[in-house]
């Protein structure tokens, strides 16, 4: 993880089209540069405990895995949890390290033990199984891995924003 600069803000505010709010440090670069995942503080400026530490901000991939969602994957994926004691396993062990991610930025205690994507039993946000794969790296989150498979190369056609076209593009962001 590195720490989100002045450029790395101005990307992730084109990216999710709002400030982005409490962030942590940046947790994956796309190929193309820009931030992909941002890792967030488990409790945001104004007090909420927010459990999402893996924050998947590249619309380009987003876009692609809410397509995945619509298909019915996540319902597949929780039957497969249901039938596959290795698979389960696996997930679950993504799930503890996931908390534990979180808990080396901070501990909230109204979200010790949530972690995010529907860990450890099903699976309810692709997005957020995809960042912590692409955070914590392959053979961490075997469903997360399964979607970045299917996603196949979105950085392909270069940034999904521009970078900032001079320092000035910086001042419009807020903290």
């Amino acid at each position: 993880m590195t720490a989100l600069d002045e450029t790395d803000r101005v990307a992730v505010y084109a990216q999710l089209g709002r400030p982005p709010r409490s962030i942590h440090a940046v947790g994956h670069r796309c190929p193309c540069g820009n931030p992909d995942v941002v890792t967030t503080e488990p409790r945001l400026d104004d007090g909420t405990p927010f459990p999402t530490t893996f924050y998947l901000t590249c619309p380009r991939a987003a876009s692609l895995i809410g397509t995945l969602e619509a298909s019915g994957l996540m319902r597949e994926m929780t039957e497969r949890l249901a039938e596959d004691d290795a698979l389960a396993a696996a997930y679950a062990e993504a799930h503890r390290r996931y908390l534990a991610a979180r808990n080396e930025i901070a501990e909230v205690p109204e979200i010790a033990g949530v972690s995010a994507g529907g860990m450890p039993d099903r699976v309810k946000c692709l997005h957020a199984l995809a960042g912590q794969s692409l955070v914590e790296g392959p053979g961490v989150n075997p469903l997360g891995d399964e979607v970045l498979a299917s996603l196949g190369s979105w950085w392909a056609k270069g940034p999904c924003v521009p970078p900032p076209s001079s320092a000035g593009d910086a001042s419009v962001v807020a903290r």
